[in-house]
């Protein structure tokens, strides 16, 4: 076999084995994918149920529901258009309450009411920490002179 066949056979071996290199990172990953969802998307096209997803919105006020156990929570995620009821069990992040954005990673279940695996809580750019609301933060900011006039 010539020099040039050789090279020419391990070129096809070697892109034959990054396809299916690729091929099998994206089956092996495939359950790990979660798609992201508003409340009006499952609304419209419902995923299957057990298919994991993510589901994000704003927690709906007067939704939050704690169950007797201490660490369940019922709540609605709304986006405006549709709402999504969701169950979690687990501490819930401190900036989780009514009226704020919420992502959730879960799954649906067989009657349409998402079960989440994770939550996490989102804030705007104008958040504040509790313990920080009533201190003026400009009050130890001292003018400074400069040489140049």
């Amino acid at each position: 076999m010539k020099a040039k066949h050789q090279r020419l056979t391990l070129v096809v071996l070697a892109v034959a084995a990054l396809i299916g290199a690729a091929v099998l990172g994206v089956y092996a990953l495939q359950d790990q994918a979660s798609y992201f969802y508003t409340p009006a998307d499952i609304a419209e096209k419902k995923p299957e149920a057990g298919t994991a997803i993510r589901l994000g919105g704003m927690v709906e006020e007067g939704s939050i529901e704690r169950s007797a156990d201490g660490v369940t929570v019922l709540f609605i995620v709304q986006d405006g258009i549709a709402q999504q009821p969701v169950t979690y069990t687990g501490i819930t992040p401190d900036l989780f309450v009514e009226g704020s954005g919420v992502v959730a990673d879960g799954r649906l279940d067989a009657n349409g009411l998402f079960v989440a695996e994770k939550l996490l809580a989102k804030h705007d750019e104008n958040y504040i920490p509790r313990e920080l609301e009533g201190i003026d933060m400009t009050a130890g900011q001292q003018k400074t002179e400069t040489l140049v006039q």
